[in-house]
């Protein structure tokens, strides 16, 4: 019965919060309630309160309701503080298992100036650290909250907490905001990666290599003639002034070098558990990039051809992130 009415009471509580990249405070999404030194404030005034009345102490009476006012406008300020922000996020990059990812929050007002915004995460472990901005009035702001990236995989954003206390510290405004975005966290590079994988391929390659070498398309230069060399390449014009000349024949030299493809093979990592194989491929996916070495991945099925580019290593950490998923 508990575990039920927890279920009914968190889908009505995120239907009121739909996911979105944007949001803006509004009266209805807005909640305030007093804090400690709001409730030893509220204490204070009750001890005046009464003993104005035993008293009949008239500056007592002044004293009680001045204060009182004063609270009173502190709450309307408060509340008015928050109210009516426009924020958006910019979707964050993805980053290793063990790292930090960076959310890039802009804060938008369209009236007044507003001061002492907090924006948290609510985590598994509790709320994060705050991080604190100013708004100007009719400006902009924006603000740097940094994450942990702790298990890889796409993940939601957490839930954030924009909170107010300004300007007594006698209540907390709030409003929560649950992105749309996902962040890619990626498995954690093996530290000291073991060398390429030997490839199967290696004596195709070197011998098609071989073959481009002598026959491709790029010209490059002339060189006498070498037994071997296909009719196609000789320079009939120039090699019949050299023949008349008792020289050998010219022929055309051409290049078309062949970088060989590296295959990136998850039966390549046996011997080891599953995150541990994820690592070795993630460095090896990393230092193939940084090398300029064409690479492609093979992952329990699936196989991505081997190209180079920010593009082409993305979508091989993505995949090496969402095995298993």
């Amino acid at each position: 019965m508990i575990a039920a009415a927890r279920a009914r009471w968190q889908r009505w509580w995120q239907a009121r919060q739909p996911r979105a990249d944007t949001h803006q405070t509004t009266q209805r999404n807005v909640y305030i309630v007093p804090t400690w030194a709001g409730l030893a404030f509220c204490g204070t005034l009750g001890v005046l309160l009464l003993t104005s009345i035993n008293e009949q102490l008239s500056l007592g009476y002044a004293l009680t309701f001045a204060l009182t006012g004063a609270g009173l406008a502190s709450m309307h300020t408060t509340h008015a503080n928050l109210r009516g922000l426009q924020m958006d996020l910019r979707a964050p990059d993805g980053v290793h298992a063990g790292d930090e990812y960076a959310l890039e929050l802009r804060l938008h007002n369209p009236g007044r100036a507003r001061f002492g915004i907090a924006i948290a995460a609510q985590l598994e472990g509790g709320a994060t650290e705050p991080a604190w901005v100013d708004v100007p009035a009719l400006g902009h702001a924006a603000l740097k909250l940094r994450l942990p990236a702790v298990k890889r995989g796409l993940h939601e954003l957490p839930r954030l907490i924009v909170t107010t206390r300004f300007p007594l510290g006698f209540f907390r405004a709030w409003s929560y905001w649950r992105p749309a975005s996902r962040v890619w966290i990626y498995p954690r590079p093996e530290e000291l990666p073991a060398p390429f994988p030997a490839q199967a391929e290696a004596g195709a390659a070197e011998a098609a290599s071989m073959r481009l070498a002598t026959s491709g398309t790029d010209f490059s230069g002339v060189r006498s003639y070498r037994r071997g060399d296909s009719m196609k390449q000789i320079l009939w014009r120039k090699s019949a002034l050299a023949l008349e000349q008792g020289l050998p024949l010219w022929v055309r030299e051409t290049e078309a070098p062949l970088a060989r493809d590296l295959w990136l093979d998850w039966r390549d990592t046996q011997g080891r558990d599953v995150e541990a194989r994820l690592s070795r491929l993630t460095a090896w996916v990393l230092a193939a990039e940084r090398l300029g070495q064409p690479y492609g991945l093979r992952l329990a099925g699936r196989e991505i051809a081997p190209a180079l580019g920010a593009t082409h290593r993305q979508a091989c950490l993505e995949l090496l992130a969402g095995f298993g998923a």
